[in-house]
């Protein structure tokens, strides 16, 4: 089967003064201290702080109030994986490593790309022979090579990891050693979100795929509140595409593991394919944040993304990817199934499209 995702090419533009930094952080002759600040500088410009918006006319649609969506659509390559990107792009340039691995689908892949290119950096991206991603032109004009591989997204991963080991690349892959520094750099969105709201919200929404995402975000709330800044921990809802991700089935079934899915039943779509898989690579983590926050889980079907989609478009003027609208769904059926007290409600939404 050929599987085309959804996502449509980003212009990935970054500022002059980015262009600049990057021209000294690419020159060896520089020290690396210095090319070390210069990449600092660069993630404080192009990554992060991504808006937080009221979303009042769904809040009348819906008859809930306080709702809020964190859209990551404004990180450079218009997905919020530009913030791990950076992160372990840094790490590389800090550890001196002159090519970066990583398997993806098509977003990761991207901001990779970008994130490698602009430290100057060589980068190899494995893609799964059955998939087709307008992004692939993307991650070329930004000088990645791209290496085609039999098998499914999860065998490609295991593929590239065991390659980078022994050829001393960086690997990039989910579920790895930079799985602390993928959860801590994710961790950052819940700090943005408490900067703006003054407290932590009563429950986050999130889509989930591997986990990473879903449990850096919790991560970042147990820090705060930790810290003494936050008054709680939210409740932590995770959504995925129906019956095709082991974090949500796992916690429906009410396991105290992440179960692996068997990999003849998990049907990718152009709507669901940034969400499902048969191995979680990051499972154990977000089922973890599921329960210990007393959270929620939910399958979510591709005309349920379809739908709201259009209607963020039509009420919010959002244009963003399917796939990226899971958590908010999530929370608006849990909130048609509780009826919420009045309080405040956050909605990661992944990517624009």
């Amino acid at each position: 089967m050929n599987l085309k995702d959804g996502v449509k090419t980003s212009e990935n533009k970054v500022s002059s003064e980015t262009r600049k930094l990057s021209s000294f952080v690419r020159d060896r002759s520089n020290s690396l201290l210095d090319r070390l600040e210069s990449y600092e500088d660069i993630i404080s410009l192009e990554v992060g702080d991504t808006g937080l918006s009221r979303a009042k006319a769904l809040e009348r649609e819906f008859d809930l109030r306080q709702l809020f969506i964190k859209y990551e659509g404004d990180n450079p390559t218009g997905t919020q994986k530009d913030r791990i990107a950076f992160a372990q792009l840094y790490d590389a340039l800090r550890r001196e490593y002159d090519v970066v691995s990583l398997a993806t689908c098509g977003n990761y892949g991207v901001a990779m790309a970008l994130a490698a290119e602009l430290a100057g950096i060589k980068c190899r991206i494995y893609i799964p022979e059955s998939y087709h991603t307008e992004r692939i032109l993307e991650m070329e004009q930004l000088n990645a090579e791209i290496i085609r591989l039999p098998g499914s997204y999860e065998h490609v991963v295991t593929q590239s990891s065991k390659l980078a080991e022994e050829h001393g690349w960086y690997d990039a892959n989910p579920g790895g050693t930079n799985t602390s520094l993928q959860i801590s750099a994710y961790s950052q969105i819940a700090l943005e979100i408490f900067e703006d709201l003054g407290d932590a919200p009563k429950y986050c929404a999130v889509p989930v795929s591997n986990g990473t995402l879903f449990a850096g975000i919790y991560r970042g709330f147990v820090n705060l509140y930790k810290r003494g800044k936050t008054s709680r921990i939210p409740k932590m809802i995770a959504a995925s595409s129906s019956h095709k991700n082991p974090i949500v089935q796992s916690f429906l079934l009410g396991l105290d593991y992440c179960k692996d899915l068997k990999p003849e039943n998990i049907k990718e779509t152009k709507f669901n394919e940034p969400l499902v898989n048969w191995h979680s690579f990051d499972g154990e983590e977000a089922l973890y944040a599921l329960k210990e926050s007393e959270g929620e889980a939910f399958n979510i079907s591709d005309k349920k993304l379809r739908d709201m989609t259009t209607l963020l478009h039509k009420k919010e003027g959002f244009r963003i990817l399917p796939a990226a609208t899971a958590g908010l769904i999530a929370l608006l059926q849990l909130d048609e199934k509780l009826n919420f007290e009045p309080d405040r409600f956050v909605a990661v939404l992944t990517a624009k499209h």
